[in-house]
């Protein structure tokens, strides 16, 4: 018998405003450490089978039950969401929500989580 597991499609009404082929360094389009944090929140959310109220974002990945496999796979679907080539062990140097947001918004010179939308 063979198992076979499908992993929910994690995307946004942004993930039209990237092209998975065209990997690059930098990030296009709207997005901003809150579409990410978002992102994350609920592929967690998903992962686990929890509310994403639940979710407090200094926790650590590990906290959660996030095993190595988990951890390549979330990082993996965030960088074909995203369309940026990413690390794969990432997520152990930033074992967060909060870090894990707070370096990609860094690293790509995004829009911070408090900064107002404009019109």
């Amino acid at each position: 018998m063979e198992l076979r597991f499908s992993r929910p499609n994690y995307t946004s009404t942004l993930a039209g405003n990237y092209h998975a082929e065209g990997k690059q360094d930098t990030l296009q389009g709207p997005q901003k450490a809150r579409d990410i944090q978002n992102w994350l929140i609920s592929y967690i959310s998903d992962l686990l089978l929890i509310d994403a109220q639940e979710i407090d974002v200094t926790i650590p990945f590990d906290r959660y039950g996030l095993d190595s496999a988990s951890a390549i796979g979330l990082t993996g679907d965030l960088q074909d969401w995203l369309a940026v080539e990413l690390d794969p062990t990432l997520i152990y140097d930033y074992p967060s929500v909060d870090a894990l947001t707070q370096h990609l918004t860094e690293q790509f010179q995004i829009g911070d989580l408090n900064e107002s939308p404009k019109h």
